[in-house]
């Protein structure tokens, strides 16, 4: 019997988990370490910081659907990895520190024949002084909808906002909280659900609502922006951003580092290298994403950290990290497999493992303060990954070490993506768009790097009705219901 352990029971790790359980059946062992009790559908958590959804509208508790699934639960964090084994064994295992089910503190080993990491992204609060608490938390001058908690808190202030707005001019500013951030979309999200809920709410003319982002133009969600067919014409993202927020009323401050957030007060750094400062009365800054912070160690105990992780803490996989500049950069850069190159019975998917490179352009101010965003990894191209991921190990259970391993590069992957405007059944919008592929190919594709026929969108109530049915879909897929194998990642 073969043991795969997974660490992380996110959108990937979960994904990974549950179809490897069902490929493998009772024959062979799934261990699944969280340090989380709920499942999160975190693409809805914007919808919980406008007071539009509940956090049990957005989570689930995971230990009866993975009882269901036969998986052997573990609510704990993952501590560091032993891949040669220790003094008395050559078997590899991790170590975890239990944050539930009745053994919070304890510690404990567990040994793995394969071994995923899933862990997501730790949210770096902290790079930013005053953006974070000083213990790698949410500080308290900003506010964040990250997590569902940090959603129903979000929402909590933001009504406190709008009340003093009845009277009185309020200033919100909503973006990215450090140079090197990803995840723009869940800002650009959640600064269109505000001024949706405000103009409901009758306080719109009392809100200044500004953005602020790293991104050297509008629409570059850290792919480098895209161009997409609407009416026979490639039209750019840029375009389409700057209308969506022209038209929203919405003014923007691009290719911004902020370096300092205090009491209703963010410093910022633009590429120009000019230090500027803005004032909020309401802040939700994205922090930027790090690995989680997990060591390794050799079998006689030495650091072996460097050998398995990046030095932003993402595990290392078949991805070509000598790339070297920008005009170098190839599509073939990008992992194919998602396997650590030294130990082939490790793999990263999602968030964890390390992307080669940037996506978009690197930008940096004469300051030399790097200023771009990071690539993103998450939603449809995770759990993507997480099933590839899954396959290829559960061949290599059943075939032997020879299996073929199974490809979602992301320079070779298509995704889907629906970004909400505002919430409602009638006045709701939201932005529909795929994009082909996610990591764009110029050698493939000379000039725009993405296939025209597969990379489109547009707005309108119709994307918040897709929306909202894929909320309650992913849902209902990660509980495991019947038929969840028929929904696609």
């Amino acid at each position: 019997m073969a043991r795969l352990v997974v660490m992380g029971g996110g959108v990937s790790g979960h994904t990974a988990a549950t179809f490897a359980k069902k490929w493998l059946g009772n024959d062979h062992e799934v261990v699944v370490v969280t340090p989380n009790s709920l499942w999160n559908w975190i693409p809805s958590n914007i919808w919980v910081g406008v007071g539009e959804m509940t956090k049990e509208d957005v989570t689930f508790p995971l230990a009866p659907v993975y009882a269901k699934a036969g998986i052997d639960y573990r609510q704990a964090k993952a501590v560091s990895i032993h891949p040669n084994g220790g003094t008395n064994s050559d078997k590899p295992y991790i170590t975890i520190q239990y944050t539930g089910q009745g053994k919070e503190g304890q510690t404990e080993e567990v040994a793995y024949d394969y071994l995923v990491n899933a862990t997501g992204p730790k949210l770096n609060f902290d790079a930013t002084p005053g953006l974070g608490d000083g213990n790698g938390q949410l500080g308290s001058n900003t506010v964040s909808v990250c997590t569902a908690d940090h959603a129903v808190h979000a929402n909590e202030e933001l009504q406190k906002i709008f009340d003093k707005a009845k009277t009185q001019k309020q200033k919100i500013l909503v973006g990215t909280g450090h140079g090197m951030c990803t995840c723009q979309g869940a800002a650009f999200e959640y600064i269109f659900n505000i001024e949706h809920e405000a103009r409901k709410a009758g306080v719109r003319d009392n809100l200044d609502i500004q953005w602020i982002s790293n991104e050297s133009f509008l629409g570059d969600f850290g792919i480098g922006g895209l161009h997409m067919k609407r009416g026979g014409y490639a039209a750019s993202s840029r375009l389409f951003a700057e209308s969506l927020y022209s038209e929203r009323g919405i003014p923007w401050i691009i290719g911004a580092h902020v370096n300092k957030v205090e009491a209703g007060k963010a410093h910022y750094e633009l590429l120009d290298g000019s230090m500027n400062e803005i004032e909020f009365d309401f802040a939700m800054l994205i922090p930027p994403f790090a690995g989680v912070g997990l060591k390794a160690y050799d079998k006689d105990g030495s650091d072996m950290t460097d050998q398995i992780f990046a030095p932003n803490g993402f595990m290392k996989v078949d991805a070509n990290y000598a790339a070297g500049a920008y005009e170098n950069w190839k599509a073939s850069d990008w992992p194919r497999t998602y396997q650590n190159p030294i130990y082939k019975n490790m793999f990263a998917c999602g968030i964890a493992f390390a992307p080669p490179h940037l996506i978009s352009k690197p930008m940096s101010s004469p300051n030399g303060t790097p200023i771009n965003p990071t690539p993103p990894r998450t939603g449809m191209p995770s759990g993507i990954i997480g099933k590839t991921v899954a396959h290829s190990i559960c061949d290599l259970i059943k075939e032997g070490p020879n299996a073929h391993l199974h490809e979602a590069s992301m320079a070779e992957m298509g995704a889907a993506c629906v970004a909400s405007a505002g919430k409602g059944l009638l006045d709701g919008t939201a932005a529909a768009l795929t994009v082909y592929p996610v990591v764009p190919d110029f050698e493939k594709y000379p000039g725009l790097g993405r296939d025209l026929d597969y990379t489109f969108g547009e707005i309108g109530l119709a994307g918040h009705w897709i929306k909202h049915i894929l909320h309650h879909m992913f849902i209902y897929k990660a509980k495991l219901n019947p038929g969840w194998t028929l929904i696609p990642e």
